[in-house]
């Protein structure tokens, strides 16, 4: 199983993607983990630049989304809000077959930011009917670096948490694979 977890900040030294970096450690047997943490690459969405106009990074970005089993998101808050470059990448799935009715995971690396997570919750649940609201991981971990980070989380509490949260929603992504192939 392939999981494709996406960082909403462009930041190099990014809470969000140290945490999905992490997750590494602590996935079930047989999952696989990539962190996309390049939104600054995707250029600002246009309806003019879709199709046989689809810019590079973007096609390259449109196929991880494609060949992922499921998608984890971790975000920062900026201004209560969804960050501008996490949006953008969205506006380029919207009108998109790849990641539609695709399972996707929200985990949540601070203490606040429940306005940004309303909102995006809002979108994603637009987005995709795979949308798991209740897949749900949070971690108080602002202002701590990929080392304070990874300790934090290989405490008993996080590392049970962070274990739990990748196998259920292996489980749930194997649920709905089921279910594709029950339909079919």
């Amino acid at each position: 199983m392939k999981l494709l977890a996406i960082s909403g900040s462009a930041r190099r030294e990014s809470t969000n993607t140290a945490f999905l970096m992490a997750m590494r450690d602590f996935l079930p047997t047989g999952v696989e983990l990539s962190v996309f943490a390049r939104l600054d690459a995707l250029p600002v969405f246009s309806p003019d630049a879709e199709g046989v106009n689809t810019p590079l990074p973007v096609a390259e970005f449109l196929e991880l989304v494609s060949s992922a089993d499921g998608i984890i998101i971790s975000s920062p808050e900026y201004v209560r809000a969804i960050p501008g470059g996490l949006k953008n990448a969205i506006d380029w799935l919207v009108s998109r077959f790849e990641v539609i009715g695709k399972p996707i995971a929200i985990a949540h690396a601070s203490h606040r930011g429940d306005d940004m997570l309303a909102s995006l919750r809002l979108v994603l649940s637009t987005i995709s009917t795979g949308f798991l609201e209740s897949a749900f991981l949070r971690a108080p971990l602002i202002g701590k670096s990929p080392a304070e980070i990874m300790t934090l989380l290989r405490s008993p509490y996080y590392e049970s948490e962070v274990s739990a949260f990748l196998a259920d929603f292996a489980a749930s992504i194997r649920l709905t694979q089921g279910q594709a192939l029950l339909d079919t």
